[in-house]
């Protein structure tokens, strides 16, 4: 059907495009009137899978690339308060280190004697100190935290028009239970110096081109983000050692921020006293200072580093395509998450966001850890409903009804998630 011929002129879609719409979900759709035409039906916008058996993962990973690695969790399998190891996100940019011996690991913390130096130069730590996994296990108090990490670009896939890089749905988010300390505890112990800024790791993941003298990824946060208490340095992923994919042995864990500030393979950090320039500070991981144009070109003057992530939530039961008897009731349930920390409060909806649902909210396992939702919902009678959720943080921000402003990098897609079903 054309779009023209189908929507009226307030977008909303007329009675050839319903015909249309039902003929290709299959069903009745009760709440039909209330779907705007900007809007495809769930059902017919399901991803294309890719097959990778990537060790120590679930083969059910969705992969969008496999060099570097690139994987995503589909939304049905994060139906839990702590993401298992095996299904946590993959989002690499160099090549997995081989040949790791955690016995012999080092983090140094300060400036490098190398011919590299340069690049690496670490302005306003007073000392330079290098530590064992063992002894950062043994010197500093040890934590244990539910933190959710999640890389910027997740929903990449829905911005129109499309925006280069790895095209991600939902799935690009995890929230496993770490364990390491401190990085502030870490910091202090070598000593910062007043006019610290920033702070850089570097990993010892290759460059994709084998070049040595190559860093694929060097990004960092605000030292007042590093000093929080929730930044850890850790070796540990659900009370096991880091899976490779994920940063054996060592990573960084910053939550709150893109999830690549958590560098992985960590084996430098530095502290700067000025904005870290390593390879994808400057130019990405940055969106427009203010609103602009789909498909404009965007000057480096108005991009700014992104830091908090959005509020934002993910339906994990039911899964599109779920089919359930008429007059049952359906339990809706799923996580929600803000950059700030807290989420005040879920809706859901059935009605294409004509009317909206309380759910009920579980309070988060610790800052920064996701919340669990539930809803139990009834429909009037059978047919095709999607599911709507869209959170709202403690600042009262919520979710958009639609995908937020567009960027050329495609990040920060926090757009209401929605889920089809059928009732039958």
């Amino acid at each position: 059907m054309s779009q023209n011929a189908s929507l009226d002129r307030r977008g909303f879609f007329k009675k050839s495009g319903i015909l249309a719409l039902m003929s290709a979900v299959g069903s009745e759709i009760p709440f039909v009137r209330n779907l705007s035409g900007g809007l495809v039906p769930v059902a017919m916008a399901a991803p294309t899978m890719t097959d990778l058996n990537i060790p120590g993962k679930s083969l059910e990973l969705v992969v969008l690339g496999d060099k570097p690695v690139v994987a995503e969790t589909p939304p049905h399998l994060l139906d839990s308060e702590v993401t298992p190891s095996n299904l946590m996100f993959i989002r690499n940019n160099g090549l997995v280190p081989t040949n790791i011996d955690a016995s012999t690991w080092t983090l140094t913390i300060g400036s490098e004697a190398t011919p590299t130096s340069a690049a690496r130069e670490s302005e306003s730590t007073r000392r330079t100190v290098t530590f064992t996994i063992a002894e950062l296990k043994s010197q500093f108090k040890n934590y244990t935290r539910n933190l959710l990490i999640e890389c910027g670009g997740n929903g990449r896939s829905e911005f129109n028009p499309p925006a280069k890089g790895n095209q991600w749905t939902l799935g690009g988010v995890g929230c496993p239970s770490w364990t390491g300390v401190r990085l502030k505890d870490v910091l202090a112990h070598v000593g910062l110096k007043n006019d610290a800024v920033y702070i850089g790791y570097y990993g010892a993941d290759p460059h994709l081109s084998g070049d040595a003298t190559k860093v694929p990824i060097s990004r960092g946060v605000p030292i007042k983000k590093a000093l929080e208490e929730d930044a850890l340095i850790v070796w540990e992923m659900n009370g096991a050692a880091l899976p490779v994919q994920n940063g054996y042995p060592l990573r960084l864990v910053i939550p709150g921020y893109p999830a690549s500030v958590s560098g992985k393979w960590l084996n430098r950090i530095v502290v700067r006293n000025k904005v870290h320039d390593g390879p994808k500070m400057v130019d990405d991981y940055r969106n427009p200072c203010s609103p602009v144009e789909p498909a404009s070109d965007v000057p480096n003057s108005n991009m700014c580093v992104i830091e908090e992530m959005p509020i934002k939530s993910l339906i994990t039961y039911p899964a599109t395509g779920a089919k359930f008897n008429f007059g049952d009731k359906v339990e809706i349930r799923g996580n929600a998450w803000s950059g700030i920390g807290d989420v005040k409060e879920v809706l859901v909806s059935i009605d294409f966001g004509a009317t909206w649902i309380k759910a009920n909210l579980k309070k988060p396992l610790n800052k920064f850890a996701w919340q669990r939702f539930s809803a139990n919902l009834k429909f009037p009678s059978k047919g095709y409903y999607e599911l709507w959720a869209r959170a709202v943080d403690k600042k009262g921000v919520s979710q958009p009804m639609v995908i937020p402003g567009w960027n050329p990098k495609g990040y920060l897609n926090n757009a209401t998630h929605r889920i089809a079903v059928k009732i039958v």
